[in-house]
């Protein structure tokens, strides 16, 4: 008790402490006042100056929606360069500076101190693009169909290659360009295009000719600019729609007339007679072994580079060309045992469409100031720049059947066709953009499209043992397609090619040399007028735009067809429904090429050329001689035994072989149900 009693002294004394502490921490000392002091008994007026407040414009009502507007960068030059068509911000020159200021003067304005800091300025050089690709489809469909109660084994196999390699061998030599390398390097492109020009140069002008029993004609145009549309030879205002010619149009689909609604009462009369009349079936047979589709697709936008003002030293080579082929043969044999009146013998349609266009740039409004340019900015490429797209597209499809037909009392449908192989490339390039390119070589610029379709379709539709029919059908062996479209438009066409000033080649020799140029005469060219800088590019070796596209299609469509009766219960009644042809071979080609130069200034020499060249190769030698079908499938047909087409008399096995790896088309029985169902 008596610890207690100390312990509480001790600590109101410590509080007692505290207190006092912070009291004398927190206590202010004021001056005493004085009311005898001279300041409190006579104080000054006050300085006051009348205000004057014009407010002109009214408060608008609050605003929620206040949006945000960033500050600009301090960047007077986009990194990258930009894209082609997009103009510019200038950047501000001082005092005859070379470059572009800080961003402190740029923020603030021109100052004693500030003016001196300039930084020299900077210009991303631009690089090269190339693309190279290889597309191949290649199909092998050839089908077997041996259906119905026929009792029939074919041996029939002819054999077609030999008249595909003639086909191939003849469009090859009739074309100018041929199988061509991949061109990898400058010096390749380089001898390509002259090489090509060369040879499509000396091309003829047009005819007809035979070529290893082919019927030729072609038909080629050469100027320094081409314009239109050309189809098969011949200028038309508008080209040919695809849809309008394809074999088998997509038919759009009827929309069904809405009933009427009605709130009323609904009567509905009739009746039902049980045990009357016999249940017919319709008996038909169709067969489609065409219908196949090829497609090459390719569509190039460039727009890679581009200036005002392009000064070549060497020579400036500029070419575009168009190459289109179709070859095929359609020579069918149908049998005399279908009506002709079902036969439907369409011609094969052959289109070669190319378009050559020039689109001129929106000219801009004549400057009034007449202020030229005072300083430039130069980025060096060292070497060549190339600006190569390389696509090969190649469909090979093979679909040659072979059938053995007979009604067996119903509905039968066999699609052995119907096949489709597409290659499809779509470019798109945006670069850069400068005001004046000077090139240390020479300039090669060229568009080179190659189409080629060839298409064997030769089909052989024979009947035997007696094959007849009274029932309604068609037999449909033609109808085939082979499209070429090509179009090269041409963005920006700088016209021809100007000879090269005093100030240009100095201008050249200087940057050959490493040294700057001074400028001179050039800055005061007409095409930089109202500009405050040049953005300049120097490609000290050659600068290469190819555009290169090879396009092929190879279709092997002929089928081999055989009529037979069924060998249990003919029916002659059967609505037959052939089809071994419409089959299309497309290839679309476009290129948008924007020039890189408006203005063309060249120290060599200048070539300037288009070429179109359309040809069509087509046998017309009749299949096999023209022998009788009937006759042909007849002599390589087998009988098979009358014991396979007999009911089964429970001697032989009717379970399934344990060996089924044994069992094929031509061992199986002609009862798949083992006369179960007889």
């Amino acid at each position: 008790m008596y610890s207690a009693k100390i312990t509480e002294a001790i600590a109101h004394f410590i509080g007692l402490f505290e207190l006092s502490t912070e009291e004398a921490r927190l206590r202010e000392i004021h001056e005493k006042f004085d009311p005898d002091r001279e300041v409190h008994k006579d104080p000054k007026e006050l300085v006051s100056a009348p205000v004057k407040v014009h407010a002109p414009y009214d408060l608008d009502d609050f605003n929620p929606d206040i949006p945000y507007k960033p500050v600009g960068p301090d960047i007077f030059m986009p990194i990258p360069d930009g894209y082609a068509g997009v103009s510019f911000p200038e950047y501000p020159i001082f005092g005859g500076s070379l470059g572009r200021v800080s961003s402190e003067v740029f923020l603030q304005g021109p100052s004693a101190r500030s003016a001196t800091q300039v930084i020299e300025p900077h210009i991303n050089p631009p690089g090269s693009v190339a693309l190279y690709s290889n597309q191949i489809a290649e199909l092998s469909d050839n089908d077997f169909v041996s259906v119905g109660g026929h009792g029939l084994k074919s041996g029939l196999q002819i054999d077609n290659s030999a008249t595909m390699a003639e086909l191939i061998d003849a469009t090859q030599k009739i074309s100018l360009l041929g199988e061509t390398d991949v061109a990898g390097s400058s010096d390749a492109i380089a001898s390509l295009v002259v090489g090509t020009a060369e040879r499509l140069d000396a091309f003829s002008t047009g005819g007809e000719a035979e070529a290893e029993g082919l019927s030729v004609s072609h038909f080629s145009a050469k100027a320094d600019t081409l314009e239109g549309i050309y189809v098969n030879g011949v200028i038309v205002e508008q080209a040919p729609v695809l849809k309008d010619h394809l074999p088998d149009p997509d038919e759009a689909a009827d929309t069904p007339d809405e009933p009427e609604l009605s709130n009323g009462a609904v009567e509905v009369e009739g009746g039902v007679a049980y045990g009357e009349g016999a249940v017919s079936i319709d008996t038909s047979v169709e067969l489609e072994t065409g219908s196949n589709t090829l497609v090459n697709s390719v569509v190039i936008t460039s727009n890679w580079l581009q200036a005002e003002v392009l000064a070549v030293a060497g020579d400036h080579v500029e070419l575009n060309a168009i190459v289109q082929i179709n070859t095929y043969y359609d020579s069918d044999l149908v049998s005399s045992a279908l009506s002709a009146d079902n036969i439907e013998q369409h011609a094969t349609q052959a289109f070669n469409i190319a378009m050559f266009k020039h689109v001129e740039p929106t000219q801009m409004a004549p400057t009034e100031t007449g202020d030229f340019p005072k300083a430039w900015a130069i980025t060096e490429v060292k070497g060549d720049l190339m600006m190569v797209n390389w696509l090969q597209q190649f469909a090979f499809m093979s679909d040659q059947d072979t059938a053995i037909l007979s009604a067996s009392g119903s509905k039968l449908s066999i699609v052995a066709g119907d096949n489709t192989a597409a290659n499809e490339v779509s470019l798109l390039e945006l670069g850069y953009r400068f005001d004046l390119i000077f090139v240390g070589g020479s300039v090669f610029d060229a568009n080179i499209i190659q189409q080629t379709n060839i298409l064997l379709d030769n089909d052989l539709i024979g009947a035997v043992g007696g094959f007849h029919t009274s029932g309604a059908g068609s037999v449909s062996t033609g109808g085939n397609l082979l499209w070429n479209y090509a179009g090269i438009v041409e963005a920006g066409s700088a016209g021809p090619v100007n000879p090269m000033s005093e100030g240009y080649l100095s201008a050249l020799q200087d940057l050959s040399e490493g040294r700057k140029p001074s400028g001179g005469d050039l800055l005061h060219d007409p095409a930089f007028a109202g500009l405050h800088g040049l953005r300049v590019l120097y490609i000290s070796g050659d600068l290469i735009g190819l555009n290169y596209i090879q396009q092929t299609n190879i279709l092997g469509d002929s089928d081999q067809v055989t009529l037979a009766m069924n060998a249990l219960a003919a029916n002659p009644d059967v609505d037959w429904t052939i089809s071994t042809g419409s089959n299309a071979l497309l290839n679309y080609a476009g290129i948008v090429d924007v020039d890189t130069g408006k203005t063309i200034y060249a120290g060599g020499g200048a070539y300037s050329d288009e070429v179109l060249i359309q040809a069509e190769l087509v046998k017309n030698d009749p299949y096999l001689g023209g022998q009788d079908p009937d006759a042909l499938v007849s002599e390589a047909v087998i009988f098979l035994g009358d014991d396979m087409l007999t009911p089964d008399t429970g001697q032989q096995q009717d379970q399934i072989s344990p060996n089924q790896g044994m069992h094929t088309i031509d061992t199986a029985s002609v009862d798949p149900m083992h006369s179960m169902i007889a």
